[in-house]
């Protein structure tokens, strides 16, 4: 399976469709804005990064001009984060890409694609109905323009198991 799953990796195909690469955090923030503006704030928070880098990422997808900063109607202190028509057009390239079914799935005969969608359907409602398991209990990994800080840890230090002064 896992064979079969990189086989189909696309993101090669993707990055020459538009010119560069939706890495780090630019092709998920981009397609939280496919409905409409969001705060930097609210991006910041939904993937859980801090403010600073969540700026980096739309500044990147600005420099491509796939998004622009519009002012806030109810508070001139923040800015909007909005689709332009080159990122609508993106993410319209990106889901011809992405959403393709490969050959070896759109080739198959009509019976086993059925059975095969049978499943797949019950795979997903058997996931929806289980709680989520927790990734992994390592600690979460420093974000960007966090000195070095995990998300959500305090500033100052003071680890566990450190004495003062030490």
């Amino acid at each position: 399976m896992q064979r079969f799953v990189e086989a189909q990796n696309r993101r090669g195909e993707l990055a020459e469709a538009l010119g560069f690469r939706l890495g780090g955090g630019r092709g998920k923030i981009l397609l939280q804005i496919r409905d409409g503006p969001v705060t930097l704030g609210q991006l910041a928070r939904s993937n859980g990064v801090d403010a600073p880098y969540a700026t980096l990422i739309v500044d990147k997808l600005a420099a491509h001009g796939l998004v622009e900063r519009r002012p806030h109607p109810d508070d001139r202190r923040r800015k909007l984060v909005a689709l332009t028509a080159a990122g609508h057009d993106a993410i319209a390239t990106s889901d011809a890409i992405l959403l393709r079914p490969p050959p070896a799935i759109s080739n198959l005969p009509a019976a086993d694609l059925e059975q095969l969608t049978e499943l797949l359907a019950r795979l997903l409602e058997a996931d929806a109905t289980e709680p989520e398991a927790p990734t992994s209990s390592a600690p979460a990994a420093p974000t960007p323009g966090s000195g070095g800080r995990r998300a959500g840890a305090p500033a100052g230090g003071g680890g566990a198991g450190r004495k003062p002064g030490r």
